[in-house]
Protein backbone atom coordinates (compact mmCIF):
# COMPACT_ATOMS: atom_id res chain seq x y z
CA UNK A 1 0.00 0.00 0.00
CA UNK A 2 3.17 2.24 0.77
CA UNK A 3 4.20 1.72 -2.90
CA UNK A 4 0.79 2.58 -4.41
CA UNK A 5 0.40 5.77 -2.56
CA UNK A 6 3.94 6.78 -3.55
CA UNK A 7 3.11 6.17 -7.73
CA UNK A 8 -0.13 8.23 -6.88
CA UNK A 9 1.70 10.89 -5.27
CA UNK A 10 4.74 10.36 -8.43
CA UNK A 11 1.94 10.66 -11.26
CA UNK A 12 -0.26 13.79 -9.37
CA UNK A 13 3.23 15.47 -8.88
CA UNK A 14 4.08 14.86 -12.54
CA UNK A 15 0.80 16.15 -14.00
CA UNK A 16 0.83 19.13 -11.44
CA UNK A 17 4.70 19.94 -12.98
CA UNK A 18 3.40 19.28 -16.66
CA UNK A 19 0.72 21.30 -16.90
CA UNK A 20 2.53 24.61 -15.07
CA UNK A 21 5.00 24.00 -17.49
CA UNK A 22 2.52 24.10 -20.29
CA UNK A 23 0.76 26.75 -19.19
CA UNK A 24 3.87 29.08 -18.72
CA UNK A 25 5.16 28.05 -22.14
CA UNK A 26 1.43 28.82 -23.57
CA UNK A 27 1.89 32.45 -21.99
CA UNK A 28 5.60 32.57 -22.90
CA UNK A 29 4.23 31.76 -26.53
CA UNK A 30 1.40 34.79 -26.59
CA UNK A 31 3.70 37.13 -24.94
CA UNK A 32 5.80 36.51 -28.14
CA UNK A 33 3.17 36.80 -30.16
CA UNK A 34 1.66 39.73 -29.21
CA UNK A 35 5.21 41.65 -29.23
CA UNK A 36 6.29 40.23 -32.89
CA UNK A 37 4.66 42.66 -35.72
CA UNK A 38 4.24 41.17 -39.20
CA UNK A 39 7.31 40.62 -41.01
CA UNK A 40 7.08 42.52 -44.39
CA UNK A 41 8.94 40.22 -47.16
CA UNK A 42 11.17 41.93 -49.78
CA UNK A 43 11.85 40.27 -52.68
CA UNK A 44 15.51 41.48 -54.04
CA UNK A 45 16.42 40.77 -57.43
CA UNK A 46 18.41 38.00 -58.56
CA UNK A 47 16.83 35.75 -56.33
CA UNK A 48 15.91 31.98 -55.67
CA UNK A 49 13.24 30.85 -54.99
CA UNK A 50 13.50 28.03 -52.13
CA UNK A 51 10.98 25.08 -51.67
CA UNK A 52 11.45 23.56 -48.15
CA UNK A 53 10.53 19.99 -49.37
CA UNK A 54 11.36 19.10 -45.57
CA UNK A 55 8.72 20.36 -43.90
CA UNK A 56 5.36 18.92 -43.70
CA UNK A 57 3.68 18.94 -47.03
CA UNK A 58 -0.36 19.68 -46.37
CA UNK A 59 -2.58 20.91 -49.09
CA UNK A 60 -3.30 24.15 -47.48
CA UNK A 61 -0.83 26.80 -45.70
CA UNK A 62 -2.48 26.70 -42.19
CA UNK A 63 -0.97 30.31 -41.83
CA UNK A 64 0.20 29.33 -38.17
CA UNK A 65 2.32 32.33 -36.53
CA UNK A 66 4.09 29.97 -33.96
CA UNK A 67 5.76 27.77 -36.77
CA UNK A 68 8.81 31.11 -36.95
CA UNK A 69 8.77 31.22 -32.72
CA UNK A 70 11.86 30.04 -31.72
CA UNK A 71 12.12 28.69 -28.37
CA UNK A 72 14.68 27.09 -26.55
CA UNK A 73 13.14 23.03 -26.33
CA UNK A 74 10.48 23.58 -27.92
CA UNK A 75 10.35 22.59 -31.89
CA UNK A 76 7.24 23.58 -33.84
CA UNK A 77 6.33 21.29 -36.87
CA UNK A 78 7.15 24.09 -39.88
CA UNK A 79 5.01 22.86 -42.41
CA UNK A 80 4.21 24.02 -46.53
CA UNK A 81 0.90 23.99 -48.52
CA UNK A 82 0.62 22.51 -52.00
CA UNK A 83 -1.28 26.30 -52.46
CA UNK A 84 1.69 28.32 -51.53
CA UNK A 85 3.52 26.16 -53.96
CA UNK A 86 1.00 26.33 -56.63
CA UNK A 87 0.80 30.43 -56.26
CA UNK A 88 4.55 30.77 -56.15
CA UNK A 89 5.19 28.94 -58.88
CA UNK A 90 2.60 31.21 -60.80
CA UNK A 91 4.14 34.01 -59.93
CA UNK A 92 8.11 33.20 -60.30
CA UNK A 93 7.33 32.70 -64.08
CA UNK A 94 7.30 36.01 -65.01
CA UNK A 95 9.08 37.93 -62.09
CA UNK A 96 12.30 39.10 -63.11
CA UNK A 97 13.63 39.52 -59.77
CA UNK A 98 13.78 35.25 -59.23
CA UNK A 99 16.23 33.77 -61.32
CA UNK A 100 15.60 29.86 -60.57
CA UNK A 101 13.79 27.27 -58.25
CA UNK A 102 15.93 25.45 -55.36
CA UNK A 103 14.81 22.39 -54.33
CA UNK A 104 15.64 22.04 -50.71
CA UNK A 105 15.30 17.65 -50.62
CA UNK A 106 16.60 15.12 -48.04
CA UNK A 107 13.48 13.73 -46.80
CA UNK A 108 10.08 14.52 -48.46
CA UNK A 109 7.66 15.02 -45.57
CA UNK A 110 4.40 13.92 -47.43
CA UNK A 111 2.49 11.67 -49.47
CA UNK A 112 3.14 10.31 -53.24
CA UNK A 113 0.14 12.34 -54.64
CA UNK A 114 1.68 15.34 -52.68
CA UNK A 115 5.05 14.58 -54.54
CA UNK A 116 2.89 14.09 -57.83
CA UNK A 117 1.46 17.13 -57.34
CA UNK A 118 4.65 18.95 -56.59
CA UNK A 119 6.40 17.23 -59.35
CA UNK A 120 3.45 18.76 -62.24
CA UNK A 121 3.86 21.86 -60.47
CA UNK A 122 7.73 22.46 -61.32
CA UNK A 123 7.12 20.42 -65.66
CA UNK A 124 4.25 23.27 -65.59
CA UNK A 125 6.74 25.37 -64.40
CA UNK A 126 9.49 24.75 -66.81
CA UNK A 127 7.26 24.59 -69.62
CA UNK A 128 6.24 28.71 -69.36
CA UNK A 129 9.83 29.61 -68.86
CA UNK A 130 13.71 28.93 -68.73
CA UNK A 131 14.50 29.32 -65.36
CA UNK A 132 16.39 26.53 -64.02
CA UNK A 133 15.35 23.98 -61.21
CA UNK A 134 18.01 22.90 -59.19
CA UNK A 135 18.11 20.15 -56.45
CA UNK A 136 20.06 19.36 -53.55
CA UNK A 137 20.24 16.62 -51.00
CA UNK A 138 22.80 16.17 -48.72
CA UNK A 139 20.64 12.45 -49.01
CA UNK A 140 17.42 11.67 -50.91
CA UNK A 141 14.37 9.31 -49.71
CA UNK A 142 12.85 7.34 -52.80
CA UNK A 143 9.83 9.98 -52.87
CA UNK A 144 12.18 13.36 -52.18
CA UNK A 145 14.29 11.20 -55.37
CA UNK A 146 11.04 11.19 -57.63
CA UNK A 147 10.41 14.35 -57.61
CA UNK A 148 13.97 15.71 -57.60
CA UNK A 149 14.09 13.64 -60.85
CA UNK A 150 12.41 16.71 -62.43
CA UNK A 151 15.13 19.46 -61.85
CA UNK A 152 17.61 20.88 -64.22
CA UNK A 153 20.52 19.34 -61.98
CA UNK A 154 20.04 16.73 -59.28
CA UNK A 155 23.31 17.06 -56.70
CA UNK A 156 24.04 15.42 -53.59
CA UNK A 157 26.62 15.28 -50.89
CA UNK A 158 29.63 13.52 -51.77
CA UNK A 159 28.97 11.11 -48.14
CA UNK A 160 25.40 11.59 -48.85
CA UNK A 161 23.15 8.59 -50.26
CA UNK A 162 19.98 8.07 -52.70
CA UNK A 163 17.63 5.28 -51.27
CA UNK A 164 16.90 3.35 -53.96
CA UNK A 165 15.27 -0.44 -53.63
CA UNK A 166 11.66 -0.95 -54.37
CA UNK A 167 8.93 0.19 -51.69
CA UNK A 168 7.71 -2.08 -49.29
CA UNK A 169 5.50 -2.01 -45.94
CA UNK A 170 5.19 -2.94 -42.64
CA UNK A 171 2.60 -4.09 -40.29
CA UNK A 172 2.65 -4.32 -36.64
CA UNK A 173 0.25 -7.12 -35.39
CA UNK A 174 -1.04 -6.64 -31.14
CA UNK A 175 -3.27 -10.40 -31.14
CA UNK A 176 -0.30 -12.05 -28.83
CA UNK A 177 -0.40 -9.07 -26.54
CA UNK A 178 -3.74 -8.21 -26.03
CA UNK A 179 -4.11 -11.80 -24.72
CA UNK A 180 -1.27 -11.57 -22.76
CA UNK A 181 -3.25 -8.44 -21.04
CA UNK A 182 -6.07 -9.88 -21.16
CA UNK A 183 -7.91 -7.87 -24.03
CA UNK A 184 -10.10 -9.06 -26.50
CA UNK A 185 -11.10 -6.77 -29.81
CA UNK A 186 -14.57 -8.27 -31.12
CA UNK A 187 -15.08 -7.14 -34.52
CA UNK A 188 -17.55 -7.28 -37.31
CA UNK A 189 -16.51 -6.37 -40.80
CA UNK A 190 -19.17 -5.98 -43.64
CA UNK A 191 -20.50 -8.90 -45.49
CA UNK A 192 -17.35 -10.73 -47.99
CA UNK A 193 -14.97 -7.60 -46.58
CA UNK A 194 -12.34 -10.06 -46.27
CA UNK A 195 -10.01 -7.12 -47.55
CA UNK A 196 -10.85 -4.79 -45.17
CA UNK A 197 -8.15 -4.95 -43.14
CA UNK A 198 -7.63 -2.22 -40.20
CA UNK A 199 -8.36 -4.76 -37.60
CA UNK A 200 -6.12 -7.30 -39.07
CA UNK A 201 -3.77 -6.10 -36.11
CA UNK A 202 -6.05 -7.28 -32.93
CA UNK A 203 -6.89 -10.34 -35.03
CA UNK A 204 -4.23 -12.22 -36.27
CA UNK A 205 -0.28 -12.35 -36.19
CA UNK A 206 0.72 -11.35 -39.71
CA UNK A 207 -1.15 -10.88 -43.04
CA UNK A 208 -3.92 -12.17 -44.20
CA UNK A 209 -3.58 -13.58 -47.80
CA UNK A 210 -6.23 -10.74 -49.49
CA UNK A 211 -4.39 -7.94 -46.82
CA UNK A 212 -1.16 -9.33 -48.72
CA UNK A 213 -2.70 -9.79 -52.44
CA UNK A 214 -3.93 -6.00 -52.76
CA UNK A 215 -1.05 -4.34 -50.99
CA UNK A 216 1.26 -6.16 -53.42
CA UNK A 217 -1.56 -4.53 -56.43
CA UNK A 218 -0.88 -1.00 -55.30
CA UNK A 219 2.27 -0.75 -53.84
CA UNK A 220 3.35 -2.22 -57.82
CA UNK A 221 1.31 0.39 -59.34
CA UNK A 222 3.06 3.05 -57.44
CA UNK A 223 6.32 1.52 -58.07
CA UNK A 224 6.24 1.30 -61.75
CA UNK A 225 4.44 4.88 -61.96
CA UNK A 226 7.20 6.16 -59.86
CA UNK A 227 10.20 4.24 -62.39
CA UNK A 228 8.17 5.58 -65.67
CA UNK A 229 8.79 9.51 -64.56
CA UNK A 230 12.10 8.56 -63.58
CA UNK A 231 13.16 6.78 -66.52
CA UNK A 232 11.61 9.48 -68.79
CA UNK A 233 13.66 12.67 -66.67
CA UNK A 234 16.27 10.70 -66.35
CA UNK A 235 16.85 8.68 -69.67
CA UNK A 236 17.50 5.05 -67.79
CA UNK A 237 15.27 2.01 -68.80
CA UNK A 238 12.65 0.88 -66.20
CA UNK A 239 14.53 -2.68 -66.53
CA UNK A 240 17.66 -1.14 -65.37
CA UNK A 241 16.22 0.83 -62.74
CA UNK A 242 14.56 -2.29 -61.33
CA UNK A 243 18.45 -3.70 -61.47
CA UNK A 244 19.51 -0.99 -59.52
CA UNK A 245 16.65 -1.25 -56.97
CA UNK A 246 17.36 -5.21 -56.71
CA UNK A 247 21.16 -4.85 -56.22
CA UNK A 248 20.12 -2.25 -53.54
CA UNK A 249 21.69 1.72 -53.92
CA UNK A 250 20.96 2.67 -50.84
CA UNK A 251 24.17 2.28 -49.29
CA UNK A 252 26.71 3.55 -52.14
CA UNK A 253 27.84 6.82 -51.64
CA UNK A 254 27.80 10.33 -53.52
CA UNK A 255 29.97 9.88 -56.43
CA UNK A 256 28.81 6.49 -56.91
CA UNK A 257 25.35 7.43 -57.79
CA UNK A 258 26.69 10.20 -60.27
CA UNK A 259 28.47 7.10 -62.03
CA UNK A 260 24.99 5.01 -62.26
CA UNK A 261 23.65 7.92 -63.96
CA UNK A 262 20.79 8.74 -60.51
CA UNK A 263 22.66 12.28 -59.52
CA UNK A 264 24.39 14.44 -61.69
CA UNK A 265 26.79 16.07 -59.13
CA UNK A 266 28.18 15.31 -55.74
CA UNK A 267 29.01 18.28 -54.24
CA UNK A 268 29.78 20.22 -50.89
CA UNK A 269 27.60 22.88 -49.66
CA UNK A 270 29.91 25.57 -50.43
CA UNK A 271 30.32 24.49 -54.13
CA UNK A 272 26.12 24.28 -54.26
CA UNK A 273 26.40 27.87 -53.04
CA UNK A 274 28.87 28.88 -55.68
CA UNK A 275 26.16 27.06 -58.18
CA UNK A 276 23.25 29.29 -57.13
CA UNK A 277 25.67 32.40 -57.57
CA UNK A 278 25.81 31.31 -60.97
CA UNK A 279 22.34 30.85 -61.84
CA UNK A 280 21.71 34.27 -59.86
CA UNK A 281 24.16 35.92 -61.85
CA UNK A 282 26.13 37.08 -58.43
CA UNK A 283 29.44 37.58 -58.81
CA UNK A 284 32.23 36.88 -55.99
CA UNK A 285 31.55 35.14 -52.50
CA UNK A 286 28.53 37.68 -51.75
CA UNK A 287 25.42 36.38 -50.44
CA UNK A 288 22.28 35.14 -52.36
CA UNK A 289 18.99 36.43 -52.12
CA UNK A 290 16.49 34.03 -51.28
CA UNK A 291 12.46 33.27 -50.67
CA UNK A 292 10.64 30.60 -49.47
CA UNK A 293 7.54 29.81 -51.45
CA UNK A 294 5.55 30.25 -47.81
CA UNK A 295 6.80 33.94 -47.84
CA UNK A 296 6.81 34.40 -51.09
CA UNK A 297 2.99 33.84 -51.84
CA UNK A 298 2.05 37.09 -49.97
CA UNK A 299 4.14 38.87 -51.73
CA UNK A 300 2.72 41.29 -54.85
CA UNK A 301 4.03 40.50 -58.07
CA UNK A 302 3.62 43.19 -60.89
CA UNK A 303 1.40 41.68 -63.52
CA UNK A 304 0.28 38.64 -61.08
CA UNK A 305 -3.27 39.08 -59.96
CA UNK A 306 -6.29 37.17 -59.33
CA UNK A 307 -8.99 38.62 -61.87
CA UNK A 308 -12.18 39.90 -59.57
CA UNK A 309 -15.41 38.33 -61.00
CA UNK A 310 -18.85 37.80 -59.43
CA UNK A 311 -18.69 34.12 -60.30
CA UNK A 312 -16.94 32.18 -57.77
CA UNK A 313 -15.89 28.58 -57.32
CA UNK A 314 -15.79 26.94 -53.92
CA UNK A 315 -12.57 24.78 -53.12
CA UNK A 316 -14.00 22.99 -50.03
CA UNK A 317 -10.98 21.35 -47.75
CA UNK A 318 -11.60 17.90 -46.20
CA UNK A 319 -8.82 16.63 -44.54
CA UNK A 320 -7.61 14.22 -41.78
CA UNK A 321 -9.95 11.54 -39.92
CA UNK A 322 -13.87 11.76 -40.27
CA UNK A 323 -15.59 12.40 -37.10
CA UNK A 324 -12.70 11.95 -34.64
CA UNK A 325 -9.69 13.66 -33.50
CA UNK A 326 -6.27 12.72 -32.58
CA UNK A 327 -4.63 15.91 -32.17
CA UNK A 328 -4.03 16.86 -35.86
CA UNK A 329 -6.50 17.77 -39.28
CA UNK A 330 -10.08 15.97 -38.78
CA UNK A 331 -13.31 16.37 -40.35
CA UNK A 332 -16.83 16.30 -38.96
CA UNK A 333 -19.73 15.80 -40.24
CA UNK A 334 -22.00 18.59 -39.13
CA UNK A 335 -19.69 21.34 -39.99
CA UNK A 336 -18.46 20.33 -43.08
CA UNK A 337 -22.10 19.87 -44.03
CA UNK A 338 -22.41 23.11 -42.99
CA UNK A 339 -19.94 24.46 -45.10
CA UNK A 340 -21.22 22.85 -48.11
CA UNK A 341 -25.14 23.59 -47.80
CA UNK A 342 -23.83 26.98 -47.28
CA UNK A 343 -21.95 27.22 -50.94
CA UNK A 344 -24.76 25.32 -52.18
CA UNK A 345 -27.41 27.98 -51.54
CA UNK A 346 -25.18 30.92 -52.81
CA UNK A 347 -26.00 31.64 -56.16
CA UNK A 348 -22.79 33.85 -56.24
CA UNK A 349 -20.77 29.80 -56.31
CA UNK A 350 -21.13 28.52 -60.20
CA UNK A 351 -19.05 25.50 -59.23
CA UNK A 352 -17.82 23.34 -55.97
CA UNK A 353 -14.30 21.53 -55.68
CA UNK A 354 -14.03 18.99 -53.13
CA UNK A 355 -10.58 18.78 -52.03
CA UNK A 356 -10.28 15.55 -50.25
CA UNK A 357 -7.29 13.74 -47.84
CA UNK A 358 -8.75 11.94 -45.22
CA UNK A 359 -8.78 7.67 -44.71
CA UNK A 360 -12.02 7.91 -43.76
CA UNK A 361 -13.60 7.33 -40.28
CA UNK A 362 -16.98 7.24 -38.65
CA UNK A 363 -19.98 5.89 -40.90
CA UNK A 364 -22.05 8.80 -39.37
CA UNK A 365 -20.07 11.95 -40.11
CA UNK A 366 -19.84 10.27 -43.27
CA UNK A 367 -23.32 9.62 -43.95
CA UNK A 368 -23.88 13.75 -43.15
CA UNK A 369 -21.36 14.67 -45.59
CA UNK A 370 -22.45 12.66 -48.47
CA UNK A 371 -26.06 14.01 -48.02
CA UNK A 372 -25.22 17.13 -48.35
CA UNK A 373 -22.33 16.69 -51.07
CA UNK A 374 -25.56 14.54 -53.41
CA UNK A 375 -27.65 17.87 -52.48
CA UNK A 376 -24.75 19.94 -53.50
CA UNK A 377 -24.62 18.28 -56.55
CA UNK A 378 -27.52 18.21 -57.69
CA UNK A 379 -27.99 22.28 -57.71
CA UNK A 380 -24.41 22.92 -59.20
CA UNK A 381 -21.21 21.21 -60.33
CA UNK A 382 -19.45 19.45 -57.65
CA UNK A 383 -16.17 18.02 -58.74
CA UNK A 384 -13.92 16.18 -56.24
CA UNK A 385 -10.14 16.69 -56.03
CA UNK A 386 -8.40 13.53 -54.20
CA UNK A 387 -4.74 13.97 -52.56
CA UNK A 388 -2.40 11.72 -51.28
CA UNK A 389 -5.48 9.15 -50.02
CA UNK A 390 -9.28 9.23 -49.89
CA UNK A 391 -10.29 6.12 -49.08
CA UNK A 392 -13.48 4.15 -47.51
CA UNK A 393 -14.97 7.07 -45.52
CA UNK A 394 -12.97 9.78 -47.65
CA UNK A 395 -14.34 8.12 -51.16
CA UNK A 396 -18.05 7.58 -49.20
CA UNK A 397 -18.24 11.68 -48.82
CA UNK A 398 -17.35 11.31 -52.60
CA UNK A 399 -19.32 9.67 -54.41
CA UNK A 400 -21.61 11.80 -55.42
CA UNK A 401 -19.28 14.07 -57.32
CA UNK A 402 -19.92 14.56 -61.25
CA UNK A 403 -16.31 13.86 -61.73
CA UNK A 404 -13.61 12.77 -59.43
CA UNK A 405 -9.97 13.52 -59.97
CA UNK A 406 -6.84 12.06 -58.83
CA UNK A 407 -3.41 11.24 -58.97
CA UNK A 408 -2.28 8.08 -60.46
CA UNK A 409 -0.88 7.11 -56.65
CA UNK A 410 -2.93 8.26 -54.81
CA UNK A 411 -4.59 5.72 -52.79
CA UNK A 412 -8.09 5.17 -52.51
CA UNK A 413 -10.55 2.56 -52.51
CA UNK A 414 -11.60 0.40 -49.44
CA UNK A 415 -15.24 0.32 -50.16
CA UNK A 416 -16.33 -1.80 -46.49
CA UNK A 417 -17.59 -1.15 -43.24
CA UNK A 418 -16.25 -2.56 -39.56
CA UNK A 419 -17.46 -2.64 -36.10
CA UNK A 420 -15.33 -3.25 -33.46
CA UNK A 421 -16.42 -3.89 -29.31
CA UNK A 422 -13.72 -4.30 -27.10
CA UNK A 423 -14.03 -6.72 -23.99
CA UNK A 424 -11.94 -5.74 -20.90
CA UNK A 425 -12.96 -8.22 -19.04
CA UNK A 426 -9.91 -10.90 -18.23
CA UNK A 427 -7.97 -7.80 -18.49
CA UNK A 428 -10.65 -6.42 -14.78
CA UNK A 429 -11.27 -9.98 -13.71
CA UNK A 430 -7.62 -11.79 -13.53
CA UNK A 431 -5.10 -9.23 -14.36
CA UNK A 432 -6.24 -6.74 -11.60
CA UNK A 433 -8.60 -8.18 -9.53
CA UNK A 434 -11.53 -5.63 -10.85
CA UNK A 435 -15.01 -7.14 -10.87
CA UNK A 436 -18.31 -6.04 -12.29
CA UNK A 437 -22.01 -7.06 -11.58
CA UNK A 438 -24.86 -5.78 -13.41
CA UNK A 439 -28.79 -5.20 -12.99
CA UNK A 440 -31.12 -4.61 -15.88
CA UNK A 441 -34.47 -4.44 -16.52
CA UNK A 442 -34.82 -6.28 -19.67
CA UNK A 443 -32.75 -9.15 -20.66
CA UNK A 444 -30.35 -7.04 -23.07
CA UNK A 445 -30.29 -3.60 -21.08
CA UNK A 446 -26.32 -4.30 -20.91
CA UNK A 447 -26.05 -4.31 -24.58
CA UNK A 448 -22.21 -4.16 -25.79
CA UNK A 449 -20.92 -3.66 -22.44
CA UNK A 450 -17.08 -3.81 -22.65
CA UNK A 451 -16.54 -5.93 -19.60
CA UNK A 452 -18.11 -9.44 -21.26
CA UNK A 453 -17.91 -10.75 -24.76
CA UNK A 454 -20.81 -10.01 -26.87
CA UNK A 455 -23.64 -12.96 -26.66
CA UNK A 456 -24.30 -14.50 -30.01
CA UNK A 457 -27.72 -12.63 -30.22
CA UNK A 458 -25.78 -8.94 -29.57
CA UNK A 459 -23.30 -10.17 -32.32
CA UNK A 460 -25.82 -10.90 -34.73
CA UNK A 461 -27.65 -7.83 -33.99
CA UNK A 462 -24.68 -6.04 -34.77
CA UNK A 463 -23.52 -8.04 -37.91
CA UNK A 464 -27.16 -6.99 -39.48
CA UNK A 465 -26.62 -3.35 -38.99
CA UNK A 466 -22.89 -3.36 -40.21
CA UNK A 467 -24.27 -5.38 -43.18
CA UNK A 468 -26.92 -2.43 -43.66
CA UNK A 469 -24.24 0.21 -43.51
CA UNK A 470 -22.27 -1.76 -45.91
CA UNK A 471 -25.13 -2.24 -48.68
CA UNK A 472 -25.86 1.87 -48.17
CA UNK A 473 -22.67 2.57 -48.95
CA UNK A 474 -22.64 0.35 -51.69
CA UNK A 475 -25.82 1.59 -52.87
CA UNK A 476 -24.32 5.38 -52.62
CA UNK A 477 -21.27 4.52 -54.74
CA UNK A 478 -23.69 2.51 -57.42
CA UNK A 479 -25.94 5.59 -57.63
CA UNK A 480 -23.14 8.09 -57.97
CA UNK A 481 -20.50 6.20 -60.72
CA UNK A 482 -23.46 5.16 -62.60
CA UNK A 483 -22.61 1.39 -61.52
CA UNK A 484 -24.83 -1.59 -60.47
CA UNK A 485 -24.56 -2.72 -56.75
CA UNK A 486 -22.77 -5.95 -57.66
CA UNK A 487 -20.60 -3.93 -59.55
CA UNK A 488 -19.76 -1.89 -56.96
CA UNK A 489 -19.56 -5.17 -54.40
CA UNK A 490 -16.70 -6.87 -57.04
CA UNK A 491 -14.47 -4.23 -56.58
CA UNK A 492 -15.49 -3.27 -52.84
CA UNK A 493 -15.07 -5.32 -49.96
CA UNK A 494 -12.80 -3.15 -48.03
CA UNK A 495 -10.19 -3.21 -51.07
CA UNK A 496 -7.46 -0.57 -51.59
CA UNK A 497 -6.44 0.54 -55.05
CA UNK A 498 -3.98 3.00 -56.47
CA UNK A 499 -5.36 5.66 -58.01
CA UNK A 500 -3.82 4.17 -61.73
CA UNK A 501 -6.30 1.30 -60.82
CA UNK A 502 -9.01 3.10 -59.74
CA UNK A 503 -9.17 5.01 -63.08
CA UNK A 504 -9.39 1.29 -64.28
CA UNK A 505 -12.19 0.32 -63.02
CA UNK A 506 -14.17 3.15 -62.64
CA UNK A 507 -13.68 4.90 -59.10
CA UNK A 508 -11.94 7.52 -60.60
CA UNK A 509 -12.13 9.82 -63.61
CA UNK A 510 -9.11 11.57 -64.79
CA UNK A 511 -5.91 11.83 -63.38
CA UNK A 512 -4.58 15.06 -62.02
CA UNK A 513 -4.42 17.89 -59.12
CA UNK A 514 -6.45 20.54 -57.90
CA UNK A 515 -5.41 22.68 -60.21
CA UNK A 516 -7.07 20.73 -63.05
CA UNK A 517 -10.12 19.57 -60.88
CA UNK A 518 -11.07 23.21 -60.69
CA UNK A 519 -10.78 23.86 -64.47
CA UNK A 520 -12.92 20.73 -65.06
CA UNK A 521 -15.60 22.15 -62.82
CA UNK A 522 -15.70 25.45 -64.58
CA UNK A 523 -15.80 23.79 -67.87
CA UNK A 524 -18.90 21.67 -66.64
CA UNK A 525 -20.68 24.84 -64.82
CA UNK A 526 -19.88 26.94 -68.16
CA UNK A 527 -17.79 29.27 -66.49
CA UNK A 528 -14.82 31.02 -68.49
CA UNK A 529 -14.07 34.00 -65.69
CA UNK A 530 -14.17 33.22 -62.34
CA UNK A 531 -12.19 33.30 -58.55
CA UNK A 532 -11.40 30.69 -56.60
CA UNK A 533 -12.56 31.02 -52.34
CA UNK A 534 -11.14 28.60 -50.02
CA UNK A 535 -13.67 27.11 -47.87
CA UNK A 536 -13.79 26.82 -44.53
CA UNK A 537 -12.15 30.21 -43.68
CA UNK A 538 -8.60 30.01 -41.84
CA UNK A 539 -9.42 30.07 -37.59
CA UNK A 540 -8.00 32.96 -35.62
CA UNK A 541 -4.84 31.45 -34.60
CA UNK A 542 -4.84 32.86 -31.11
CA UNK A 543 -8.32 31.67 -30.73
CA UNK A 544 -7.70 28.27 -31.91
CA UNK A 545 -4.11 27.89 -29.62
CA UNK A 546 -6.43 28.95 -26.53
CA UNK A 547 -9.66 26.74 -27.91
CA UNK A 548 -6.75 23.84 -28.50
CA UNK A 549 -4.79 24.77 -25.11
CA UNK A 550 -2.07 22.20 -23.68
CA UNK A 551 -3.76 19.13 -25.94
CA UNK A 552 -1.88 21.31 -28.93
CA UNK A 553 1.32 21.53 -27.11
CA UNK A 554 1.51 18.09 -26.07
CA UNK A 555 0.91 17.10 -29.85
CA UNK A 556 3.86 19.41 -30.75
CA UNK A 557 6.23 18.20 -28.12
CA UNK A 558 5.23 14.27 -28.80
CA UNK A 559 5.81 15.31 -32.71
CA UNK A 560 9.32 17.24 -31.87
CA UNK A 561 10.30 14.04 -29.40
CA UNK A 562 9.78 11.00 -31.68
CA UNK A 563 9.91 12.30 -34.94
CA UNK A 564 9.14 10.28 -37.62
CA UNK A 565 8.12 6.95 -34.92
CA UNK A 566 5.37 9.84 -33.96
CA UNK A 567 2.84 7.74 -36.93
CA UNK A 568 3.21 4.66 -34.57
CA UNK A 569 1.76 6.36 -31.35
CA UNK A 570 -0.86 8.21 -33.56
CA UNK A 571 -1.87 4.91 -35.39
CA UNK A 572 -2.14 3.12 -31.53
CA UNK A 573 -4.13 6.43 -30.68
CA UNK A 574 -6.29 5.89 -33.13
CA UNK A 575 -6.99 2.00 -33.38
CA UNK A 576 -7.74 2.15 -29.68
CA UNK A 577 -10.37 4.31 -30.17
CA UNK A 578 -12.27 1.90 -32.73
CA UNK A 579 -15.23 1.68 -30.49
CA UNK A 580 -18.21 1.34 -32.97
CA UNK A 581 -18.79 1.61 -36.90
CA UNK A 582 -16.30 2.86 -38.92
CA UNK A 583 -15.70 3.20 -42.99
CA UNK A 584 -11.71 3.67 -42.58
CA UNK A 585 -8.94 2.35 -44.52
CA UNK A 586 -7.27 -0.83 -43.45
CA UNK A 587 -4.00 1.26 -42.43
CA UNK A 588 -1.58 4.17 -42.79
CA UNK A 589 0.72 4.22 -45.75
CA UNK A 590 4.14 5.66 -45.55
CA UNK A 591 6.16 4.92 -47.95
CA UNK A 592 10.21 5.86 -47.75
Amino acid sequence: MKEFFKYVLATVVGIVAVSIIGFFLMFMIVGVLISTTEKQISVQNNSMLVLPLDRQIVDRNPDDPFEDIEIPGFETIKTVGLDDIKTSLDKAVNDDRIKGIYLKLSAFNGGMASAEEIRNMLIDFKGKCDKPVYAYGDSYDQKSYYLATVADKIVIHPLGSVDFRGLGGEMMFYKNLLEKIGVEIQVVRGPNNKFKAAVEPFMLEQMSDENREQQLRYMSSLWNHMLTGISETRNISVDELNTLADEVQTFKQGTGFVEIGLVDYAKYKDEVLDDMREIAGISGKKGIPVVSVTDYADVEVKGFSEKYSRNKIAVIYASGDIGMSMGGEAIFGDELGREIRKVRQDSTYKAIVLRVNSPGGAVFDSEVIWREAKLAAEEKTLVVSFGDVAASGGYYISCPADKIVAQPNTITGSIGIFGTIPNFGELMNDKLGITTDVVKTNKNSDLLTLTRPMTGYEKQLLENYIARGYDTFLSHVAEGRGMTKEDVDAIGQGRVWSGENAKEIGLVDEFGGLDDAVELAAEIAGVEEYRTISLPFLPDPFEEFFKTGTDNLRARFLKNELGEKYRYYEYWKKATSFNGIFARMPYDIYVN
